[in-house]
């Protein structure tokens, strides 16, 4: 069985702060929206994939921002480089702050949504490298520049290899 990550759904507080945030920086596109049993709270559905009809949804049912949601965060692969680049600029001309890492197997944006939850967007890199790895890397290289910078900070670590040359294994921590 190979398990797919189809959606996720955010207890939120504020729907038209979180519409318009996941359409103008993250690509979505809403898909439905309604009240849950027809008169419970108001739920959200957004997608960037016709064939789908949520990748994210969104309960409005958050009674306030200052208690943490338990979520980590949402992580969000892109095919390119450039659709990297083109979040970082959406942020940037958003005025909101990010943190470019980079795990070796990939580059990140990490950055909040208006409620605090954190988002994930990443770039595969052609390298297969032990995980946790985490390491600032400038989201201003061009994707060469980038991938080099990888290949030279990534080189010496524990099982850094080419992923079609990988033989990762699964690892039991029990």
């Amino acid at each position: 069985m190979k398990l797919e990550v189809s959606h996720t759904i955010l207890n939120i507080k504020d729907s038209d702060v979180i519409i318009n945030f996941y359409s103008e920086i993250m690509g979505f596109k809403l898909s439905d929206k309604g009240l849950i049993g027809g008169s419970g709270p108001e739920i959200i559905f957004m997608s960037q994939d016709e064939d789908e009809h949520h990748q994210i949804g969104f309960s409005v049912q958050r009674e306030n921002l200052e208690n943490s949601t338990q979520l980590n965060h949402i992580s969000f692969r892109v095919r390119t480089f450039d659709e990297v680049k083109e979040v970082k600029r959406r942020l940037e001309d958003k005025g909101l702050e990010y943190l470019p890492l980079c795990h070796g197997n990939a580059l990140s944006l990490y950055f909040d949504d208006p409620e605090g939850n954190t988002l994930e967007i990443f770039f595969d890199t052609p390298w297969h490298v032990i995980q946790p790895q985490t390491e600032i890397w400038d989201p201003n290289m061009t994707e060469n520049q980038a991938l080099a910078w990888v290949e030279k900070t990534f080189k010496d670590k524990p099982d850094f290899s080419k992923k079609e040359d990988s033989k990762r294994e699964f690892v039991n921590r029990t």
